[in-house]
This record gives structure tokens, sequence and C-alpha cells, in this order.
């Protein structure tokens, strides 16, 4: 595994959990170490248990040599991170050419060197290219490129990674192909589907399905902002869709919207991509999925300021929520810190509190007040923000919590609180489309 980040770390752990040797690589030396001694650096359920597991077979290892790795494996997976560049909507690339150009000059023995990155359509073949000038085994057809790309949800990666619902492999060769489907063998013969397919294919695969999440999260999140005006109940409206098969339920759940480290940059890659290759205007309806989605968080800070008379400055509010999504640590282009930040400039005195992600909020936002509890967070509050759904605060007691507060009101950011529980326990309960 060339990088041992959330994917690589995860995917290095499970290839051992299914019988393989594996040694995962990183440039970070601190990261390595804390790997090499059983130590996860995020936060992913049942991980940690394995990664013990899996270091006492002694089938894993780690290490920030390139060469030992050329000298190991017979296959060497990608699985280094595509940021949004700094200067615009497309992937920085610079991590997944560093390793493909420091690997395949070391490759003197056969190996398939396989991407799992997300990328953009062409990058394959283009690494494809540099392999075939670069590794002494190209010429004679011993070391190959192919793409693997990855679906993994955070908070279930172990799940997905054992027990992915496909398999996609592009492949140039019946050689790559026989060597992934050794590969995944334990989990094809779990009767997992693989679909076979070229470079371009497959880097289309992830764009597309990240892409069509997007869009429909976005459009149930369109609704509530439809129903709000005509004061219609938004869940109730998801419900009733999620009833036809064609529709179905998941990804429709109206609240503050996607964030994380894959769906907003995925999406702004698609389409940056989709311009250089004069397509754009087949994406052009993304603009409006990312647009509705940033919508929700300053529909979020609306309420809040609503439910204060419309005025923060001066005003305690609690924050329940950093991580984007309840069941991780991960703060990437988090929702909940959002609209924190956004309430904080309006004069408020924010105070956040999340059962995993604090460590990562207080690094990136030193300006805001941290709790070590959600009843610490919200003791003195004029208001309560939920906008992580962790499971700590869908069963809190609305009464327990009226104890501490200075007052009972509360923006049910992701609808994940029974209004008319919270309304009878005496809370002046706001939430996204909903009346």
């Amino acid at each position: 595994m060339l990088g041992t980040g959330y994917l690589g770390a995860t995917h290095a752990v499970c290839m051992t959990e299914l019988g393989f040797e594996v040694v995962g690589l990183d440039v970070d030396e601190a990261k390595v170490a804390k790997l090499a001694a059983g130590e996860v650096p995020f936060f992913e359920p049942g991980l940690p248990e394995l990664l013990h597991k899996a270091l006492d077979s002694g089938r894993l290892r780690f290490t920030t040599s390139y060469q030992e790795v050329a000298d190991f494996a017979d296959v060497h997976f990608v699985c280094v991170g595509t940021p949004q560049r700094k200067d615009g909507y497309a992937a920085d690339l610079s991590y997944v050419e560093a390793a493909f150009s420091s690997l395949a000059p070391l490759l003197t023995r056969p190996a398939l060197v396989v991407g799992k990155s997300t990328v953009p359509a062409g990058t394959a073949q283009r690494m494809a290219d540099l392999v075939a000038s670069l590794a002494p085994g190209a010429a004679t057809g011993d070391v190959e490129v192919a793409w693997n790309p990855e679906f993994l949800r955070e908070g279930f990666a172990v799940e997905d990674t054992l027990r992915p619902d496909r398999l996609v492999f592009g492949v140039a060769s019946e050689r790559a192909e026989r060597t992934l489907r050794a590969a995944f063998g334990p989990i094809i013969d779990a009767d997992t589907p693989v679909v076979v397919t070229d470079f371009a294919t497959a880097e289309l695969v992830k764009a597309a399905a990240n892409s069509f999440l997007a869009t429909k999260i976005s459009f149930i999140n369109a609704m509530a902002e439809v129903c709000e005006v005509v004061h219609a109940d938004v869940t109730k409206l998801s419900e009733a869709l999620g009833y036809d098969n064609r529709i179905g339920r998941r990804f429709l759940h109206a609240g503050l919207g996607f964030g994380g480290g894959c769906l907003p940059k995925d999406i702004r890659a698609f389409m940056a991509r989709a311009e250089e290759l004069g397509a754009q205007d087949a994406l052009a309806f993304l603009e409006e999925v990312d647009a509705i989605n940033k919508r929700r968080r300053a529909r979020a800070v609306d309420l809040g300021r609503e439910l204060l008379d419309g005025d923060f400055a001066g005003r305690r509010v609690c924050v329940w929520g950093a991580a984007f999504k309840p069941n991780s640590d991960d703060i990437r282009d988090s929702p909940a810190l959002d609209v924190a930040a956004a309430v904080q400039k309006l004069g408020a005195a924010v105070i956040v509190y999340d059962p995993e992600a604090m460590e990562n909020a207080k690094r990136a936002y030193p300006q805001l007040a941290m709790a070590s509890t959600a009843l610490g967070a919200a003791r003195g509050a004029d208001a309560v923000l939920l906008l992580t759904e962790w499971a700590e605060f869908r069963e809190m007691d609305p009464a327990k919590l009226a104890q501490v507060v200075a007052a009972p009101r509360i923006v049910d950011g992701r609808n994940a609180l029974d209004p008319a529980v919270w309304r009878a326990a005496g809370w002046t309960y706001r939430a996204l489309g909903r009346p």
C-alpha cells in the first residue's frame, strides 16, 4: 500500500485479514511509527482491533522505503490523496504522480501497480505511460498499471473493504485482470460482483457515483427549501419518496448537507476535468448541487439567529458536532464547523463538542471554544445547534438538557430528533425543511 492515510491504512489491514502479506509505505515517518505501534491515526470503528490482529500475525508491517516495497510486493496499491487544488476546482495529482514516479524505476521484478486514488479521467493512462517509460520490467510486459477505484464510507470502511457491493477493475490486459482477481479472491468468492472495464470507465465510476450521491442529497435539500416556504415537512416528503423503489430511501435525508474529504472535492474536480475536455455543459448541474449544499449551511445559521430574535451578538451558542458525519473524526469541509465559525463571526460565544473530532477541530479552528462533554458545551447556552447526528445527541434527554441551558432553544440541523418530544419538554424546536 503506497500511502497509509484513511484509504491505505484500512486497505492494508483488511488485505492482511484476507490472508495476504502486506507492507504499507508512507513518507510520513511519524504516521508509519504510529501504525507500526498499533495506533490508528484517525477514528474508524473496528479498525484498531484489526490492526493489532494484523501486526500480531506477522503479515503486516510498515515502512518508509520505496526499495523495500519494490523488492517485496507483487501488487502495489496506490492509495494517496487527491485534494482539491488551492488555485481552483481541479484535483491535485502531485501525490499520485510522486508515488508512481518514485516506485516505477525500482520495479525490476513482475508487478502490477494499481491506482485506488480518485482521479480525473485520463490519469490512469498517463500513469501507465509513466511507468512504461521508467520501470525496467515494463518493456517485457512484466510491469503493468491497473485502476481499482475505492468506494469506502467513513464509519463503515472495514465493512466496505471486506464486503464491498462491487469491485471495478480498469485493466489493459488479461494478465492484469487475473492478478486483480487473485488479489481479491476471497471477496470475489463471496459472490461480490466484478465489473471489468477500461481505464477511463473505471476512473469515471467513482466520479459518477459521488456526483449521483451528492445530487440526491442536494435534491432533497432543495425540496427542504420548498417545504420551508409552503410549511410542509421534508421528513414526511422524503419518507413518501423513499417507498418508490425507483428512488429509494438512501441518501434522501434532508439536513445540513454533505462535507468531508470526498464528495465536495470530487464533484468539483469532475466539473474541472469536464471543462478541460470541453464537456462542461454535461456537468453544469453540479454547480447547483454544490450551491444547494452551501445554502443549507447558511440556512442553519439563519435558523439559529431567528431563535435569538435576529441577533447572535453577546449570546452563548452550543454547537454539537465537529466531524462532517458521525462515526468519524474527519473535519474536512465540515458543515458543522463551517456553521460554528459563521455564528462566531456574528458575535456569539460558541462552544463546540464532538465525541471524536475535538483534537482535529482544535487544530483547525483554534478560535473556537471547546468543551469536553455535550452537557458541558450546553451549559448556560442561549441556543443549541445540533449539526452532526451522533447517537449521543440523538439520545439526549431533553428534560435533562433543559436543566443546564439558559433557554431551551434548539436547531436540529440533521433532522435527528423527534420534534414532538422536544416541544413537549418545553423546547423551542427548529429544523431544516420542517414547520
